[in-house]
């Protein structure tokens, strides 16, 4: 069986069928960066799990409801240059 697919059509690998490749690597390096963190600095195991859970699920969130359907690097990206590139126009008349 052979299917036609339109050249303006975008086909992405989705890894679980939620995530993004990149969106994933991001993630789970996020994850990794935090439990060194906190593991380093915090003793107790349930203060551990709260900082854990507290730091990695918003971002994990966001990458699985995403904005749009944007890849969750990309919304960064574009975050990043407006908060840079912010201008504010006065226009008088």
């Amino acid at each position: 069986m052979k299917f036609i697919f339109p050249q303006n059509y975008k086909f992405n690998t989705k890894l679980f069928g939620i995530f993004d490749a990149q969106t994933a690597l991001v993630s789970a390096v996020w994850a990794g960066i935090m439990y060194l963190v906190i593991n380093f600095i915090f003793k107790s195991l349930y203060l551990k799990i709260f900082l854990f859970i507290v730091t990695v699920f918003p971002f994990v969130i966001f990458s699985i409801v995403g904005f749009n359907g944007e890849n969750i690097i990309n919304v960064a990206t574009y975050m990043v240059k407006f908060i840079t590139r912010r201008k504010i126009m006065f226009y008088g008349k």
